[in-house]
């Protein structure tokens, strides 16, 4: 289905050209669409040329459509190539499209074919009579009663392989067919018949036909309908006197309240700032104060009036460490220009923690290095 071609040059006409009628017919489907859209009317002509020249399109059918409708060729090539309801080879006298889509391959479509290609040959292939040639084609829009297939321009349907093969040997010899469904189904209903929707009073007008002749022996149809116009009359004199109001959530802008700012308060003789009660805040006196705790453990209590709370020493959950007893600088400690030292306030490794002042230049251990004794000197 993939491969779609024009036929060979030796099978192809060397002209082709619209009979009178059907000229006739093309300027009618051309009138159909508004100016500058006549290219619309492309697969109608298409079809009407195929119809024509004997069930199959050759490619100087496809040119004469194109010049009609005042198009590239190739733009009506593409479409001719495109729809398989359009043949571009030769075809039988009766041309047999089976649907191989999936409600159709399921119910029985794969045997059709395997049917046929034992009779006619391949897809495509003309009989040695020029009777039928077939071709597999996509959904045709009968997947209720599937497996189907159209033969020429009716649809056949509920086929077997049996049903399909009498109605090919009915066709040849001349004999009338019947179209549709070959078991009796009506339409689309469900194969066996109707299962609901069966009471023939449904249809037949008896029901409606009741409930209206009721209604006139009563005189209430039109006693209603008259009821109906007042009310409706009614309805649109109040609406057109008092509109609806509009609501908020209808896109319309709704006025808001003035903010109470300081001077439209003093204005309103009000107290420029709100008290803090009124805006549902915690008086000071009521704030809550962390005590202070005695004990080894015992830390300043907070200098605010908020609550406190101890910062954790615990480095897996993210929060710094609080650093330990006297590694901060006593209260009162002149800071260090730039937070750097210039080594003096270090003390000498080995230097005795009870010696208050540092040592002498002469003596052992002094930060600038030992001293030997004058004897050695």
């Amino acid at each position: 289905m993939a491969n779609r071609r024009l036929a060979p040059a030796e099978q192809q006409p060397a002209s082709f050209a619209f009979t009178a009628e059907n000229a006739e017919w093309a300027k009618g489907q051309i009138a159909k669409y508004p100016e500058g859209r006549q290219a619309s009317a492309v697969i109608p002509l298409l079809w009407k040329a195929q119809e024509q020249h004997g069930g199959w399109l050759p490619q100087k059918a496809i040119e004469a459509v194109a010049d009609h409708l005042g198009m590239p060729h190739i733009r009506v090539l593409e479409v001719a190539t495109f729809y398989t309801m359009f043949a571009l080879e030769p075809v039988g006298r009766y041309w047999i499209q089976v649907c191989g889509t999936v409600p159709c391959d399921v119910c029985g479509a794969r045997e059709l074919k395997q049917m046929l290609h034992e009779r006619l040959g391949p897809p495509g292939h003309v009989d040695p009579t020029g009777t039928f040639s077939w071709l597999e084609v996509e959904c045709l829009g009968a997947c209720c009663n599937a497996p189907m297939a159209q033969i020429n321009q009716d649809y056949y349907e509920d086929l077997t392989p049996e049903s399909l093969g009498r109605l090919m040997d009915d066709l040849a010899a001349g004999r009338p067919v019947k179209v549709g469904s070959q078991v009796g189904r009506t339409s689309s209903e469900p194969q066996g018949g109707l299962t609901t929707l069966t009471d023939e009073t449904l249809f037949d007008g008896s029901r409606i036909g009741a409930w209206r002749k009721r209604f006139e022996e009563e005189g209430l149809h039109e006693e209603g309908a008259e009821l109906r116009a007042k009310a409706e009359a009614a309805n649109a004199a109040r609406d057109a006197e008092k509109p609806k109001a509009a609501k908020p959530d209808s896109g319309r802008a709704t006025e808001s309240p003035a903010a109470a700012a300081p001077a439209q308060r003093a204005a309103d003789g009000k107290a420029p700032v709100e008290p803090a009660e009124a805006k549902g805040q915690a008086a000071p006196e009521r704030s809550t104060v962390a005590e202070p705790r005695s004990g080894p453990e015992a830390q300043p209590a907070p200098q605010s009036g908020r609550s406190y709370t101890q910062t954790p020493s615990k480095p897996e959950e993210g929060r710094p460490v609080a650093e330990t007893k006297g590694s901060t600088r006593e209260a009162g400690a002149e800071p260090i220009a730039g937070g750097r030292t210039d080594g003096t306030q270090a003390k000498p490794v080995g230097a005795d923690p009870n010696d208050k002042g540092p040592p002498g230049p002469g003596s052992r251990g002094g930060p600038e290095g030992s001293s030997t004794p004058s004897s050695n000197r």
